[in-house]
Protein backbone atom coordinates (compact mmCIF):
# COMPACT_ATOMS: atom_id res chain seq x y z
CA UNK A 1 0.00 0.00 0.00
CA UNK A 2 3.03 1.96 0.96
CA UNK A 3 4.56 1.40 -2.25
CA UNK A 4 2.00 2.35 -4.64
CA UNK A 5 1.31 5.76 -2.91
CA UNK A 6 4.81 6.80 -3.12
CA UNK A 7 5.03 5.40 -6.58
CA UNK A 8 2.06 7.53 -7.74
CA UNK A 9 3.76 10.50 -6.00
CA UNK A 10 7.10 10.14 -7.71
CA UNK A 11 5.07 9.75 -11.14
CA UNK A 12 3.07 13.34 -9.89
CA UNK A 13 6.17 14.42 -9.39
CA UNK A 14 7.90 13.77 -12.87
CA UNK A 15 4.78 15.45 -14.41
CA UNK A 16 4.72 18.99 -12.90
CA UNK A 17 8.64 18.94 -13.83
CA UNK A 18 8.48 17.61 -17.39
CA UNK A 19 5.53 20.99 -17.38
CA UNK A 20 7.64 23.37 -15.78
CA UNK A 21 10.74 22.35 -18.44
CA UNK A 22 9.05 23.11 -21.64
CA UNK A 23 9.67 26.84 -22.55
CA UNK A 24 7.36 28.97 -24.20
CA UNK A 25 7.91 30.21 -27.72
CA UNK A 26 10.57 33.01 -27.01
CA UNK A 27 9.84 36.43 -28.20
CA UNK A 28 12.75 36.38 -30.67
CA UNK A 29 11.09 33.27 -32.52
CA UNK A 30 7.44 34.81 -32.21
CA UNK A 31 9.37 38.30 -34.45
CA UNK A 32 10.75 36.19 -36.94
CA UNK A 33 7.30 34.41 -37.60
CA UNK A 34 5.89 37.52 -37.38
CA UNK A 35 8.67 39.01 -40.07
CA UNK A 36 8.66 35.64 -42.40
CA UNK A 37 4.41 36.33 -42.86
CA UNK A 38 5.24 40.38 -43.68
CA UNK A 39 7.75 39.33 -46.38
CA UNK A 40 5.39 36.88 -48.07
CA UNK A 41 2.71 39.52 -47.85
CA UNK A 42 5.39 41.93 -49.90
CA UNK A 43 6.44 39.66 -52.17
CA UNK A 44 2.91 38.75 -53.23
CA UNK A 45 1.74 42.21 -53.21
CA UNK A 46 4.92 43.07 -55.54
CA UNK A 47 4.37 40.47 -57.82
CA UNK A 48 0.91 41.10 -58.32
CA UNK A 49 1.59 44.99 -59.10
CA UNK A 50 4.35 43.80 -61.38
CA UNK A 51 1.46 41.66 -63.43
CA UNK A 52 -0.50 44.45 -63.56
CA UNK A 53 1.99 46.81 -64.96
CA UNK A 54 3.02 44.55 -67.08
CA UNK A 55 -0.79 44.04 -68.45
CA UNK A 56 -1.18 47.65 -68.41
CA UNK A 57 1.66 48.08 -70.83
CA UNK A 58 1.08 45.48 -73.20
CA UNK A 59 -2.93 47.28 -73.24
CA UNK A 60 -1.09 50.83 -74.29
CA UNK A 61 1.49 49.46 -76.75
CA UNK A 62 -2.05 47.73 -78.58
CA UNK A 63 -3.81 50.82 -78.32
CA UNK A 64 -0.83 52.65 -79.80
CA UNK A 65 -0.27 50.54 -82.70
CA UNK A 66 -3.91 50.12 -83.36
CA UNK A 67 -3.85 53.93 -83.73
CA UNK A 68 -0.91 54.39 -86.19
CA UNK A 69 -2.86 51.65 -88.34
CA UNK A 70 -6.20 53.63 -88.06
CA UNK A 71 -3.99 56.90 -89.04
CA UNK A 72 -2.22 54.91 -91.71
CA UNK A 73 -5.28 53.44 -93.63
CA UNK A 74 -6.52 57.23 -93.20
CA UNK A 75 -3.72 58.55 -94.85
CA UNK A 76 -3.83 55.60 -97.59
CA UNK A 77 -8.03 56.49 -98.23
CA UNK A 78 -6.60 59.88 -98.48
CA UNK A 79 -4.39 59.19 -100.82
CA UNK A 80 -6.11 56.87 -103.46
CA UNK A 81 -8.98 59.63 -103.20
CA UNK A 82 -6.66 62.25 -104.75
CA UNK A 83 -4.32 60.02 -106.62
CA UNK A 84 -0.85 61.25 -104.42
CA UNK A 85 -0.92 64.69 -105.19
CA UNK A 86 -1.70 67.81 -103.78
CA UNK A 87 -5.51 69.27 -104.96
CA UNK A 88 -4.75 72.49 -106.37
CA UNK A 89 -6.30 76.40 -105.62
CA UNK A 90 -8.66 77.08 -108.48
CA UNK A 91 -7.14 78.40 -111.23
CA UNK A 92 -8.15 82.31 -111.08
CA UNK A 93 -7.70 84.75 -113.71
CA UNK A 94 -6.16 88.14 -114.35
CA UNK A 95 -5.64 90.86 -115.93
CA UNK A 96 -2.37 89.74 -116.58
CA UNK A 97 -3.63 86.44 -118.09
CA UNK A 98 -5.86 88.24 -120.36
CA UNK A 99 -3.28 90.34 -121.39
CA UNK A 100 -1.07 87.43 -122.12
CA UNK A 101 -3.81 85.24 -123.87
CA UNK A 102 -4.15 88.90 -126.03
CA UNK A 103 -0.38 89.19 -126.84
CA UNK A 104 0.25 85.34 -127.61
CA UNK A 105 -2.56 85.10 -130.01
CA UNK A 106 -1.20 88.14 -131.79
CA UNK A 107 1.73 87.15 -131.89
CA UNK A 108 0.17 83.48 -133.50
CA UNK A 109 -0.95 85.55 -136.01
CA UNK A 110 -4.55 85.61 -134.93
CA UNK A 111 -6.96 88.16 -136.30
CA UNK A 112 -10.15 89.22 -134.42
CA UNK A 113 -13.73 87.75 -135.87
CA UNK A 114 -15.80 90.83 -136.68
CA UNK A 115 -19.08 89.38 -137.67
CA UNK A 116 -21.22 86.24 -139.26
CA UNK A 117 -20.08 87.08 -142.55
CA UNK A 118 -16.33 87.34 -141.53
CA UNK A 119 -16.62 84.27 -138.95
CA UNK A 120 -18.77 82.00 -142.19
CA UNK A 121 -15.82 83.16 -144.37
CA UNK A 122 -12.91 81.50 -142.06
CA UNK A 123 -15.28 78.34 -141.57
CA UNK A 124 -14.95 78.45 -145.27
CA UNK A 125 -11.42 78.42 -146.12
CA UNK A 126 -10.84 76.15 -142.87
CA UNK A 127 -9.30 78.78 -140.79
CA UNK A 128 -11.88 77.11 -138.23
CA UNK A 129 -13.25 73.41 -137.73
CA UNK A 130 -15.99 72.16 -135.44
CA UNK A 131 -15.48 71.63 -131.87
CA UNK A 132 -14.98 67.55 -132.12
CA UNK A 133 -18.36 66.63 -130.59
CA UNK A 134 -18.32 62.86 -129.87
CA UNK A 135 -19.57 60.59 -126.68
CA UNK A 136 -16.59 62.20 -124.53
CA UNK A 137 -17.10 65.60 -125.62
CA UNK A 138 -21.04 67.45 -126.06
CA UNK A 139 -21.51 71.17 -127.07
CA UNK A 140 -23.77 73.31 -125.57
CA UNK A 141 -27.24 73.68 -127.36
CA UNK A 142 -27.82 76.84 -127.21
CA UNK A 143 -24.94 77.84 -129.21
CA UNK A 144 -25.37 79.08 -132.61
CA UNK A 145 -24.07 76.23 -135.33
CA UNK A 146 -22.04 78.83 -136.24
CA UNK A 147 -20.72 79.03 -132.88
CA UNK A 148 -19.31 75.70 -132.28
CA UNK A 149 -16.21 76.67 -134.43
CA UNK A 150 -12.57 76.81 -132.96
CA UNK A 151 -8.51 76.53 -134.13
CA UNK A 152 -7.26 73.52 -135.89
CA UNK A 153 -4.99 73.24 -132.17
CA UNK A 154 -7.94 74.26 -130.14
CA UNK A 155 -9.70 70.84 -131.48
CA UNK A 156 -6.72 68.84 -130.90
CA UNK A 157 -6.63 70.10 -127.37
CA UNK A 158 -10.24 69.35 -126.61
CA UNK A 159 -10.11 65.69 -128.11
CA UNK A 160 -7.55 65.25 -126.02
CA UNK A 161 -8.60 66.49 -122.75
CA UNK A 162 -12.29 64.91 -123.78
CA UNK A 163 -10.40 61.27 -124.59
CA UNK A 164 -8.91 61.46 -121.06
CA UNK A 165 -11.53 62.24 -118.69
CA UNK A 166 -13.68 59.84 -120.39
CA UNK A 167 -11.25 57.53 -119.92
CA UNK A 168 -10.65 58.28 -116.14
CA UNK A 169 -14.86 59.04 -114.79
CA UNK A 170 -17.01 57.57 -117.72
CA UNK A 171 -18.61 60.71 -119.04
CA UNK A 172 -18.42 63.63 -121.14
CA UNK A 173 -17.32 67.18 -120.87
CA UNK A 174 -19.30 69.74 -122.16
CA UNK A 175 -17.80 73.00 -124.31
CA UNK A 176 -20.12 75.91 -123.22
CA UNK A 177 -18.71 78.30 -125.13
CA UNK A 178 -16.14 78.80 -128.53
CA UNK A 179 -15.95 81.00 -131.09
CA UNK A 180 -17.51 84.32 -131.04
CA UNK A 181 -17.72 87.39 -133.07
CA UNK A 182 -17.34 91.73 -131.97
CA UNK A 183 -20.51 91.75 -132.76
CA UNK A 184 -21.34 88.69 -130.41
CA UNK A 185 -19.34 89.54 -127.65
CA UNK A 186 -20.67 93.35 -127.55
CA UNK A 187 -24.48 92.22 -127.13
CA UNK A 188 -23.37 89.36 -124.56
CA UNK A 189 -21.59 92.28 -122.32
CA UNK A 190 -24.82 94.42 -122.14
CA UNK A 191 -26.14 90.76 -120.11
CA UNK A 192 -23.28 89.74 -118.92
CA UNK A 193 -21.08 91.98 -116.86
CA UNK A 194 -18.48 89.28 -116.25
CA UNK A 195 -17.67 89.11 -120.44
CA UNK A 196 -14.40 90.53 -121.28
CA UNK A 197 -14.34 93.54 -124.23
CA UNK A 198 -14.83 93.44 -127.07
CA UNK A 199 -12.74 96.06 -128.67
CA UNK A 200 -9.30 97.97 -127.81
CA UNK A 201 -5.73 96.76 -126.42
CA UNK A 202 -7.15 94.01 -124.24
CA UNK A 203 -10.09 92.35 -125.64
CA UNK A 204 -11.83 88.44 -125.10
CA UNK A 205 -9.59 86.14 -126.80
CA UNK A 206 -12.76 83.93 -127.76
CA UNK A 207 -12.57 86.75 -130.57
CA UNK A 208 -9.95 84.47 -132.33
CA UNK A 209 -11.27 81.11 -132.24
CA UNK A 210 -8.30 79.74 -129.86
CA UNK A 211 -10.42 79.91 -126.96
CA UNK A 212 -13.27 77.50 -125.11
CA UNK A 213 -15.37 77.18 -122.54
CA UNK A 214 -15.35 73.66 -120.65
CA UNK A 215 -18.35 73.76 -117.92
CA UNK A 216 -17.72 73.20 -114.31
CA UNK A 217 -22.09 72.21 -113.88
CA UNK A 218 -21.94 68.47 -113.12
CA UNK A 219 -18.29 68.31 -112.42
CA UNK A 220 -18.09 66.04 -109.34
CA UNK A 221 -15.32 67.17 -106.57
CA UNK A 222 -12.89 64.80 -107.71
CA UNK A 223 -13.12 65.90 -111.52
CA UNK A 224 -12.34 69.20 -110.75
CA UNK A 225 -9.27 67.64 -108.76
CA UNK A 226 -8.19 66.14 -112.15
CA UNK A 227 -9.05 68.84 -114.48
CA UNK A 228 -6.46 71.39 -112.35
CA UNK A 229 -3.87 69.13 -112.35
CA UNK A 230 -3.68 68.21 -116.00
CA UNK A 231 -4.22 71.74 -117.08
CA UNK A 232 -1.82 73.49 -114.82
CA UNK A 233 0.95 71.99 -116.49
CA UNK A 234 0.34 72.83 -119.89
CA UNK A 235 0.03 76.29 -118.84
CA UNK A 236 3.19 76.14 -116.76
CA UNK A 237 4.90 75.16 -120.04
CA UNK A 238 2.45 77.80 -122.24
CA UNK A 239 0.85 75.84 -124.26
CA UNK A 240 -2.58 77.01 -122.94
CA UNK A 241 -3.45 79.89 -120.49
CA UNK A 242 -6.60 78.95 -118.04
CA UNK A 243 -8.96 81.16 -115.99
CA UNK A 244 -11.43 79.78 -113.69
CA UNK A 245 -14.66 81.60 -113.97
CA UNK A 246 -17.24 80.81 -110.86
CA UNK A 247 -20.20 83.54 -112.44
CA UNK A 248 -20.68 81.63 -115.71
CA UNK A 249 -18.84 78.12 -114.10
CA UNK A 250 -16.59 77.48 -116.76
CA UNK A 251 -12.53 76.51 -117.26
CA UNK A 252 -11.71 79.27 -119.93
CA UNK A 253 -8.90 78.21 -121.80
CA UNK A 254 -7.05 79.66 -125.03
CA UNK A 255 -5.13 77.27 -126.57
CA UNK A 256 -2.01 78.22 -128.16
CA UNK A 257 -0.44 77.06 -131.82
CA UNK A 258 2.41 75.45 -130.01
CA UNK A 259 0.32 72.53 -128.15
CA UNK A 260 0.30 70.45 -131.42
CA UNK A 261 4.14 70.40 -133.37
CA UNK A 262 4.41 72.86 -136.31
CA UNK A 263 4.56 70.20 -139.10
CA UNK A 264 1.11 68.06 -137.51
CA UNK A 265 -1.99 68.39 -139.96
CA UNK A 266 -4.23 69.60 -137.73
CA UNK A 267 -6.91 71.07 -140.07
CA UNK A 268 -7.96 66.95 -141.34
CA UNK A 269 -8.59 64.91 -137.85
CA UNK A 270 -8.59 67.03 -134.92
CA UNK A 271 -7.32 64.16 -132.52
CA UNK A 272 -10.93 62.93 -131.18
CA UNK A 273 -10.25 59.31 -132.32
CA UNK A 274 -6.69 59.72 -131.13
CA UNK A 275 -5.70 56.24 -128.26
CA UNK A 276 -5.18 57.37 -124.95
CA UNK A 277 -1.74 56.42 -124.96
CA UNK A 278 -1.06 58.79 -127.87
CA UNK A 279 -2.81 61.18 -125.99
CA UNK A 280 -1.22 60.92 -122.97
CA UNK A 281 2.14 60.73 -124.42
CA UNK A 282 0.92 64.40 -126.49
CA UNK A 283 0.26 65.91 -123.30
CA UNK A 284 3.39 64.76 -121.01
CA UNK A 285 5.41 66.04 -123.86
CA UNK A 286 3.17 69.66 -124.10
CA UNK A 287 4.10 69.57 -120.04
CA UNK A 288 7.22 69.26 -120.32
CA UNK A 289 7.88 71.98 -123.19
CA UNK A 290 9.16 69.86 -125.74
CA UNK A 291 6.51 69.97 -128.22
Amino acid sequence: MMRTAFTFLILAVLSLSAAVGSPAPSAKSRGSARATATHSSKKSSHAAAGNSARASGRGSRRRFARGIGRNRRARARAASLHGMRVVPTPLAGSLESLTRQNDKTEGDGLERILDEDDLADRIARKMLVPVPASASLTVNGDLPETHRYCRPWTAVFLGDLAKIHAAMFHKPLEVSSAVRTVEYQERLRRTNGNAAAADGDVVSPHLTGATIDIAKQGLSRQEMTWMRNWLLPLQQAGKIDVEEEFKQACFHITVYKSYVPADADVDAAPAKDAPVKAVERRTRRNSAGQA
